[in-house]
């Protein structure tokens, strides 16, 4: 008997697992402790996505290595228990806004070694309890102002070994536990709190001026809230690298002020000349020259660095020529705003004495060049844009300027435009539609005189897709036309013995009756004729008789009409 008793306590010892538990995951183990039960799946690529069929019991998931992409929408919404979810070494990539949806209870989520470029933040509105978030070695490089606003109850936020470079100060004081950390400060409240730990270090830190509020946040950081690296580094710009963030003074971002030691330069033919220009703003701006509205590439420029906020540009023009003389132009742009600076350049000719005229403006005119013919025709021309080429005959063409004038056909004032030497063309945008304009081109500072100048018009600004929309309209205005016309038109048409004039005269005749009689009888109920309603209607009476013994005829003539055209339809058969 004993026996017995003994060979059942084991068996029902045996069964208790299995009736208590699901089975674990095909290539992964399943622990059992006091914490509750894990599921842990460690094999390389075990999985190619979240499995559907994770058992509803678990409170630890770490699945890692392999190599989903994507953390889809309610991906853990079978697993309410779980409060521990790791997913570390995969290839997640996407993160779904709802893909944290059901888990209530998650107080640590580990996304370590994934390809993470960027959180949808507002995904953890569904994890209110959640306490630790690791990020680190992922590729995040935007970190937004309200990232942490639904992390209230966050103490352990770990974003180093990612590529930010730039973040604000407000994305930590938008922080709940930030924000009650400095309310408990202020009330001087001394109570034991619960350390934070903050992890940024190896970063792609940009220290110029759009880093400012972090590095003074940083700077101002004390317990409870506890930085795991307090050497952050930065990465850039060249003159900041390997610096730490307590050696730096950044200042506040401004625009870009250009400013040329010279603004006229007047130098002999074929000298070697080099333009400077200073820019001074934060952060760097990017500068380039200009020549003629025209980016310069043939010419060397280079850039050196003045000061932590000055940069110096150099353009090298070698062998000066006449066709060098103009405006060049050194702007600097940042994402404040930008400047510019001109200088004007002459190149005074070997054998004259002076400076032929003053440097960016056209030289004045010489008798021989009076007369010149200016041969100009239309290159292009667009709805909103035209393109013009002129020739001309001139004993200096490479000294000699022309003025576009331009302007609405009629008008008597124009826009000007000075144009060196050596271009021969010149091209407008931006024109009105449907609009007439005109455009001269003129020797130096001459006025405009009788075959210099073009008339035109530009064109309509109508779409193909407009063209075919305004013929369906036409098509259907047609059909709508060709539909209300009665169908006693079409019997009329046909080679039918139906006499259709007569009918159509009737039935015009008995619609102005019927009509006449309608009104007669709307007045009579709010006027003084109604006295005479009983004259009037047998009036209509009468009319209205007269009109059925019309249509009677009208019918038999009709019906008469269709005998003989079938009579004649047989006979043919």
């Amino acid at each position: 008997m004993d026996t017995m008793i003994y060979l059942l306590v084991v068996m029902l010892i045996k069964a208790e697992p299995c009736r208590s538990y699901p089975r674990c995951l095909s290539g992964c183990s399943c622990i059992d402790d006091r914490h509750g039960r894990s599921l842990i799946c460690m094999e390389e690529s075990a999985f190619g996505a979240i499995p559907d069929n994770l058992p509803d019991d678990l409170t630890k998931i770490r699945i890692e290595k392999s190599h989903f992409t994507e953390i889809p929408r309610g991906a853990f919404s079978k697993t309410p228990a779980v409060e521990n979810l790791w997913l570390n070494f995969n290839d997640i990539t996407v993160i779904n806004s709802k893909g944290l949806e059901g888990l209530g209870n998650l107080t640590e989520l580990r996304l370590q070694g994934n390809k993470l470029r960027s959180v949808p933040w507002t995904a953890f509105e569904d994890t209110p309890n959640l306490k630790i978030l690791d990020l680190k070695h992922n590729q995040l490089d935007v970190l937004p102002e309200h990232a942490l606003k639904f992390l209230p109850g966050l103490t352990y936020l770990d974003l180093s070994f990612n590529q930010l470079t730039v973040i604000s100060k407000e994305v930590f004081q938008n922080w709940p536990l930030y924000q009650k950390i400095q309310n408990a400060e202020e009330r001087d409240v001394t109570a034991s709190r619960t350390n934070v730990v903050l992890a940024l270090h190896d970063n792609a830190w940009l220290c110029d001026c759009r880093l400012k509020g972090l590095v003074e946040f940083i700077a101002s950081l004390s317990p409870p809230i506890i930085l795991m690296n307090s050497y952050l580094t930065c990465s850039g710009p060249d003159f900041r690298a390997g610096k730490f963030f307590h050696e730096i003074e950044l200042q506040a971002c401004t625009k870009p002020v250009v400013s040329t030691p010279k603004a006229n330069m007047s130098l002999p033919l074929g000298s070697n000349l080099t333009l400077h220009c200073y820019a001074k703003a934060r952060p760097d701006p990017t500068v380039w020259w200009t020549y003629g509205l025209k980016i310069i590439r043939g010419f060397h420029e280079s850039q050196e660095r003045v000061s932590d906020d000055t940069i110096r540009s150099h353009l090298v023009i070698p062998s000066l020529s006449a066709a060098d003389r103009g405006v060049y132009t050194c702007t600097a742009v940042n994402f404040i705003g930008n400047s510019s600076a001109s200088v004007l350049l002459d190149v005074i000719s070997a054998d004259s004495a002076s400076p032929s005229h003053v440097a960016g403006f056209p030289a004045a005119s010489g008798v021989a060049d009076q007369n010149v013919f200016i041969d100009i025709r239309i290159a292009k021309q667009t709805v909103r844009g035209i393109s013009i080429e002129w020739f001309a005959a001139l004993e200096r063409p490479s000294e000699t300027w022309f003025t576009i004038h331009f302007g609405q056909a009629g008008d008597d004032k124009k826009e000007m435009t000075y144009i060196g030497p050596g271009i021969h063309s010149y091209s407008i945008s931006d024109l009105i539609p449907a609009t007439k304009y005109e455009i001269c081109v003129t020797l130096k500072s001459q006025m405009p005189r009788p075959g210099q100048c073009i008339v035109f018009v530009t064109g309509t600004d109508i779409t193909e897709m407009e063209q075919r929309e305004k013929l369906i309209h036409i098509v259907v205005i047609v059909l709508a036309m060709v539909l209300a016309v009665p169908i006693g038109m079409y019997v009329c048409t046909t080679d039918t013995r139906i006499p259709c004039y007569e009918v159509i005269v009737e039935s015009w005749k008995r619609r102005q009756r019927e009509s006449n009689s309608s009104g007669m009888e709307q007045e009579r109920h709010g006027t003084f004729d109604s006295l005479q309603a009983a004259s009037d209607e047998e009036l209509v009476n009468k009319d209205f008789n007269e009109d059925r013994k019309v249509r009677r005829r009208s019918e038999d003539r009709l019906r008469k009409g269709r005998a003989d055209q079938s009579r004649l339809t047989a006979e043919l058969y």
